[in-house]
């Protein structure tokens, strides 16, 4: 979202409940974020669990998740069961789509959203956000791996990098779970992205 249509949002909602979203962030706390879905296309893929874990400066809160799982959507297919492994019936406590983006916004707030691949989650959050809202969320993204290749970059350019988070973690000598359901990869790359953001990065060793 650039500039101007921020603050064209900031100002048609400034006298909603939404007006909080499209103030400037502090960058004190930000918030990683990862969402299982039907599909690998974000235009079609419809939402199944989002799962979100809060990071203050070097710490990462895991005592204060978000987690919530959606109604089974229609897309639910058996091919995109056998990639998160959630079935029909692990949603049968699933909320609606408006309640879960209700949900998510009261906890994520203004808060800049990190992510593996956010782009892809955050272009499907905009859709859900954009029909029941209103709007597109306002928050900025922040992508581990890009942090990543652009510092080793620095430290050998125009070499082959291995972008996999399963590679990230071993480099970065990282406890990732490697469960990958959408609070431990949101864990995941909170992680990765403290480990950038204060630690040193040594070449990898493939």
């Amino acid at each position: 979202m650039n500039l101007v249509e921020r603050l064209w949002l900031r100002y048609k909602w400034r006298h909603s409940e939404y007006a909080p979203l499209f103030s400037s962030p502090s960058d004190e706390e930000l918030v990683s974020l990862d969402c299982e879905t039907t599909s690998l296309d974000p235009h079609k893929a419809e939402l199944v669990t989002i799962a979100a874990t809060k990071i203050r400066g070097n710490k990462i809160v895991t005592s204060e998740p978000f987690t919530i799982s959606l109604r089974a959507p229609n897309s639910l297919s058996a091919q995109s069961v056998k990639i998160h492994g959630i079935r029909h019936q692990d949603l049968s406590d699933g909320v609606s789509e408006k309640e879960a983006m209700l949900k998510l916004i009261e906890f994520i707030g203004n808060r800049p959203i990190v992510g593996y691949y956010i782009q892809y989650d955050k272009a499907i959050l905009d859709r859900y956000s954009k029909k029941h809202l209103g709007f597109k969320l306002p928050n900025r993204t922040i992508e581990v791996s890009d942090i990543y290749r652009r510092k080793l970059e620095h430290i050998l350019p125009n070499a082959y990098y291995d972008l996999s988070m399963e590679a990230i973690g071993h480099h970065l000598d990282l406890p990732l779970s490697g469960r990958h359901d959408a609070l431990d990869d949101a864990i995941s790359a909170a992680l990765i992205y403290v480990r950038l953001k204060y630690g040193d990065v040594s070449m990898p060793t493939y």
